[in-house]
């Protein structure tokens, strides 16, 4: 059989294409499939969870129906751009790119303290843009302080200079952590920060940095804690959501109205719910915040404790995939970055479901990929890339 014939065939340009596709060493194999599919199963999830939240509160929605639904899917989509394109970058590229990434967002969080910066919910932590736009740049400081920690710790390891981070580089990188954190703790934006802490821990467990830095960390988080309490550096709103957490009876009509509305929303919802947007809680609009802080009580109402369950199952199958992927990267920063947003959507997803359940207090942080907000959505697709970008660069083993 001569060349030409064998390509008339089938097996010509297009079918070769194909095999250069799916071969081994292609792009398509290296991509972590399941993570992806849990990541975009989790947003659309998100977006009916938010237009039954949305749909008949007229107050917010501008007079249309779709207004969060089509947001919320535009947002979507950017944000799978942004994975893309981070994937093309690919996470090696951006480490060099670390610093001028790591001054914009601090310039950035900078801004939201000047008359620029916009206050939602207690919370002076926006950039209002224009348009019905808004930028959250807290968002976005997560992960230039995974990157630039993973940056300062891995550097000397993977150079194969030192077996692991010594204590000057450690401090280093903690005190390149400490910067953007005390700023977002002037605006102020405790659940932000909380969520920063919890990073810089799984960063530094991550680095093989002594067990002495964490340790010596969580004493000196507790002796901050304790601090700010009794100097009064908290509003008297984060004052009052942790004194519900504590008692949701104490002002039910008030500060505990959130979490007791909450509660009995997703108490309502029993094994299969009442049906997608027939939820009495949700369309009676009991709970506030529901299209973002609040989102998963429409999960518990009207897909029961199956639908919610499902969103638990999609989030740990994006963590366990991502650990994975710190596990085999043969890289120590590979390895720092993919642990950085485990720590961080490990978090996130607890303290926001666990706020819902009353089991921790209302801090303001979105459920990841299923709340409504651009600014979180866009991150947490990027840290996506990121995953990918260190999977697909890792050696193939033989």
């Amino acid at each position: 059989m001569t060349g030409n014939s064998f390509s008339v065939s089938g097996y010509g340009p297009e079918r070769a294409g194909w095999t250069r596709l799916f071969a081994r060493d292609s792009l398509a194999r290296r991509l972590d499939w399941p993570i992806l599919f849990a990541a975009l199963a989790l947003s659309m999830i998100g977006s009916l969870l938010v237009f039954s939240a949305t749909r008949n509160r007229t107050e917010i929605n501008q007079g249309d129906q779709y207004y969060f639904l089509l947001r919320h899917l535009m947002n979507t989509g950017i944000g799978f751009a942004l994975m893309i394109g981070t994937v093309w970058i690919g996470h090696r590229a951006l480490r060099t790119a670390v610093p001028i990434l790591y001054g914009a967002s601090v310039f950035l969080i900078l801004m939201v303290l000047t008359p620029l910066g916009s206050t939602v919910n207690g919370a002076h932590s926006w950039i209002v843009l224009g348009g019905g736009f808004s930028l959250q740049p807290s968002e976005f400081v997560k992960i230039t302080i995974i990157l630039g920690m993973a940056m300062l710790l891995a550097a000397r390891v993977d150079a194969g200079d030192k077996p692991y981070p010594d204590h000057r580089t450690v401090l280093q990188a903690l005190g390149l952590a400490a910067v953007p954190m005390l700023i977002v703790m002037l605006m102020p934006d405790l659940g932000s920060v909380m969520v920063m802490v919890i990073i810089v821990l799984g960063v530094l467990l991550a680095s093989g940095a002594s067990n002495r830095w964490v340790f010596g960390l969580l004493g000196a988080g507790a002796t901050g804690a304790i601090a700010v309490w009794q100097l009064g550096v908290l509003d008297d709103y984060q004052i009052a959501r942790f004194a519900a957490f504590a008692n949701p009876s104490l002002d039910p009509a008030g500060v505990g109205y959130n979490t007791n509305q909450a509660r009995i929303a997703i108490g309502s919802g029993g094994l299969t719910g009442a049906g997608l947007f027939q939820g009495s809680q949700t369309t009676g609009q009991f709970v506030p915040e529901q299209q973002t802080d609040f989102v998963f009580t429409v999960a518990g109402e009207e897909l029961g404790f199956v639908g919610a369950g499902l969103i638990i199952v999609l989030l740990g199958v994006v963590l366990w995939r991502a650990c994975r992927i710190a596990r085999e990267t043969t890289e120590l920063y590979g390895t720092i970055v993919a642990a950085g947003i485990v720590a961080w959507f490990a978090f996130q997803s607890f303290e926001n479901i666990g706020m819902t359940l009353g089991i921790m207090p209302v801090t303001g942080l979105p459920l990841p990929f299923v709340s409504y907000g651009g600014s979180s959505m866009f991150a947490v697709w990027v840290a996506v890339g990121l995953l990918q970008s260190i999977r697909v660069q890792r050696p193939m083993s033989a």
